[in-house]
This record gives C-alpha cells, structure tokens and sequence, in this order.
C-alpha cells in the first residue's frame, strides 16, 4: 500500500475510538496528549451536509456541526476468532482486583491502523473505566479468551467474557450519516460552546457502536 492511501485510510478510520479512542470512540479514542474531547453516543435525528442532530443515550437532542477534516468510520459485527496473536485492536475495559482489565467490548483495527493510540488510559464508557490499544500476544481460550495487550511502556491482561460485543472498525463515508444511524462521536467544544465533530463512528445495518 503506497503512502498517500495508507494515509487516507489512517485518517478516515480513526474514530471514538480517539479515547483510545476513539475512535473512539474509537472511535473511535484520544491520544494521551490530545485534547480531551466531547463524548456523545446515541442515534441521528437529522443530518445535512454542515451538521448532524443527534438524540443521545440520556434522551436531549444535541447539534454537532461538520466540517471537512471530520472522519467517519464504519463498525461492523466481528468475532472472537477474528482476533489473532499480532492483531492489533482495542478494548474498553474495568479494572479488576488482581490488575487484568475485564473488558466491556473489544474493537479491532485494520491493519492500516495498527499503533493507533497505543496505550493505556482512562474511558467514559462506564465508571472507573479504561481504554487499552494494543498489539495482541498471547492468547487462551478458557470462558470465553485470555488475552496479553502490549503496548509501548507496558502490558495488560485483557479477560473477555463470551457475551462480550466484538467489532471491526473501516473506512467509512458521509454517505453512512443518516436519520436512525447509531453512532459515537466525538466532538471538540468551540469558543462558543458551540461543537464540531473530529470522528464519527457508525454502526453498518442497525449496528449499535459498543464503544
């Protein structure tokens, strides 16, 4: 892949995950030194070509302007065995008393976007939550899989329990923004308080974005 398309790819796909992100999501997740950024989860009301109303989780309607550089990516149904020593993916997760990460969903990354927002850090999934990017290591099946995260400065022990939601993350296009969409997305808050969407991540046939 020649680098003018695989940077395309990387700046189309990163998402909600920007948390992790995201895109975070993640899209799709956020870097450790970006800038913190709105997070809004739910289904589009509405849509034009500057804007998108969103009805969130919690019921309120909210107007998220969009401009050229906002991505979208596309989430899509995965499975367990999807995932492969090397893979290189995410997960939202909860810390557990012995120091693994009990994860809330899994998402895994083309391989365009491996080593995107590597690390570990804190989520707005659930209370207490974290957000791990990693490449995959070593891996059991017992109770649904065990799983090693490494990523630069360090390693954690991923456990994902069978009922776990699992996703892949692609390239996505405006054309995915409709009304009913389900989406995550992240937003930077303007001067005015106003907000602009940097990602979006979409879910493909009904999907809901786990992230």
């Amino acid at each position: 892949m020649n680098a003018p398309i695989q940077k395309f790819i990387r700046n189309t796909v990163v998402s909600a995950i920007l948390a992790s992100g995201f895109i975070g999501s993640a899209v799709l997740a956020q870097t450790p030194k970006a800038p913190a950024l709105v997070g809004i989860r739910g289904a589009i009301v509405s849509v034009s070509s500057d804007k998108l109303v969103v009805k969130n989780n919690r019921g309120a309607e909210q107007t998220v302007a969009l401009d050229k550089d906002t991505r979208v990516a596309a989430i899509s149904i995965a499975k367990i065995e999807d995932i492969k020593p090397g893979s290189y993916i995410g997960t939202a997760a909860i810390p557990q008393p012995d120091g693994s990460q009990k994860a809330l969903e899994v998402h895994v990354f083309p391989p365009a976007m491996a080593g995107t927002g590597d690390g570990h850090r804190p989520f707005d999934l659930a209370p207490n939550s974290t957000m791990t990017n990693g490449t995959v290591g070593d891996m059991v099946a017992s109770n649904g899989r065990t799983l090693t995260l490494k990523y630069k400065g360090g390693e954690k022990k991923i456990i994902v329990p069978e009922d776990v939601p699992i996703v892949n993350i692609e390239a996505g296009e405006r054309s995915m923004l409709v009304a009913g969409a389900k989406i995550v997305l992240r937003a930077r808050k303007n001067a005015d308080e106003s907000l602009t969407a940097v990602s979006v991540s979409v879910g493909k046939n009904g999907i809901t974005p786990p992230m």
